[in-house]
């Protein structure tokens, strides 16, 4: 499709000169002998403006700060015989792209048009990853857990408050952390995530501080460390609860005085850093088990956030997969599907050990591997599908030699259903199905399901 130029001049020739050089270049040409004759043509979108600084009635500069309000984004090149450099500083400062001298020269005005094009192309592009990124990294969900969680975010991000995330594996602890630096007032500036748990302890100090050329062996450039590139921005220090001791030390001493020397260098560097930590850990536990620094967690725990786990917050899970499916489906370039509403109500019977991350897995699954545009109840495989898992296990216990064989099978399904449903627990599972306890951990032993629930 042919780009669009408008361009806007008070001299005819001017304007019959750029239309037939602009048209054999294959762009579409509009013509507007004013300023305001322009603005009443800008409603067609082009592409780039061609725009003269001295008209009568509205000059060029004051048409430009009009073109920019009604489209921010446009991308307009200024023109003019006469004009000084304050007035094409001046223009540059209200937002002109580039600016060029009558009399116009064809080279210049292609290369200045093509450029302004390229710019602008690459503006969208960001524009497009930009709106893209907020997509992914958006907090799906409307129960009453996620709009508390949602609340929590919207309180803290504007601050510079630093923030404790916890909560299980796979419940979206990376995403509250993008959600509070998207929100926050760092949002322009880096988010620099360091996963905590995989940085060798030998390593962590050139990781996190930098190292200056020649520091150790294979040092061969200077290199920025995490807090140096974050800096005027936030720190996301992902499982923060798996760093050794020796990293947590050195860790805590630059976070209470926010600088630091590289490794290998002897220059003092100030950073201005927010720190946002997560962990699947109870830090207090590990505290008592002395694996984590109690100073570090007092230092660190300003804002505890707790985000659900899927088992709390199962009425997410049809918007959840609403929007995987439609992930996945334009991923594969195939038809979206749907999921039936009894598929549905499996999967909220589900326990989710694995939390949004398991059901994101199971939807890309079902999505690329499921005929049809209909994903049924009889699609979902176990363990998803304990419908499916009961149906095998009644089929077996009539498929039994003998009496004692089946009453095993059936006792032994019984009983590993019950503790699932009361998550391990032997004295409420007891309880529950009339059994003494100690009957109880003896069929569990017998049926060695123990290794199940621990």
């Amino acid at each position: 499709m042919a780009k669009t130029i408008l361009v806007i001049d008070d001299e005819e020739s001017i304007l019959q000169s750029l239309e037939g050089i602009l048209t054999d270049e294959g762009f579409e040409v509009i013509l507007a002998e004013s300023g305001l004759a322009g603005l009443q043509k800008v409603d067609a979108l082009p592409d780039l403006i061609l725009l003269d600084i001295w008209m009568p009635d509205m000059d060029g500069i004051e048409t430009l700060v009009k073109l920019k309000e009604i489209h921010p984004r446009i991308q307009v090149i200024m023109m003019s015989g006469h004009a000084t450099i304050e007035t094409a500083v001046k223009a540059t400062r209200l937002g002109a792209y580039d600016f060029i001298e009558k009399p116009l020269s064809l080279e210049k005005v292609l290369l200045s048009v093509q450029n302004a094009l390229d710019h602008y192309r690459l503006e969208e592009e960001i524009s497009l990853l930009k709106e893209k990124e907020k997509k992914k990294y958006r907090i799906t969900g409307e129960s009453e857990a996620v709009r508390q969680l949602k609340e929590q975010i919207r309180i803290v991000a504007p601050t510079n408050a630093w923030v404790l995330i916890s909560g299980e594996n796979g419940t979206g602890k990376e995403l509250v952390a993008h959600t509070i630096h998207r929100l926050s007032k760092r949002s322009q500036k880096p988010f620099v995530e360091v996963n905590c748990a995989a940085i060798p302890e030998e390593l962590i100090e050139s990781e996190l501080f930098g190292h200056e050329k020649g520091a150790f062996t294979g040092a061969s450039s200077t290199k920025k460390g995490k807090f140096d590139q974050a800096h005027e921005g936030s720190l996301f220090l992902d499982e923060i609860g798996d760093m050794s001791m020796k990293a947590q030390s050195k860790t805590l001493r630059i976070l209470q005085e926010q600088k630091f020397e590289r490794v290998g260098g002897s220059r003092t560097i100030q950073v201005d850093v927010r720190v946002i930590a997560a962990t699947n850990k109870d830090l207090e536990t590990e505290i008592e088990k002395g694996t984590f620094r109690d100073d570090l967690y007092f230092r660190l725990n300003v804002i505890p956030i707790r985000v659900p786990p899927l088992r709390e917050r199962v009425e997410d899970i049809p918007s959840l997969v609403k929007e995987f499916v439609t992930e996945f489906s334009l991923q594969v370039n195939i038809e979206p599907k749907e999921f039936s509403g009894e598929a549905v109500q499996l999967l909220k019977r589900y326990h989710w050990p694995g939390n949004v991350r398991e059901l994101r897995n199971l939807v890309e699954r079902l999505v690329i591997m499921t005929h049809g545009t209909v994903i049924h109840a009889k699609d979902i495989p176990l363990p998803f599908n304990q419908q499916a898992k009961m149906d095998e296990e009644f089929v077996s216990v009539f498929m039994a030699a003998s009496y004692k064989e089946a009453k095993g099978i059936f006792e032994k399904a019984f009983i590993s259903r019950k503790l699932r449903e009361f998550h391990g627990n032997i004295s409420q599972t007891a309880d529950a199905i009339g059994m003494e306890r100690s009957n109880l951990h003896k069929k569990i032993k017998a049926y060695g399901l123990e290794t199940r629930f621990q």
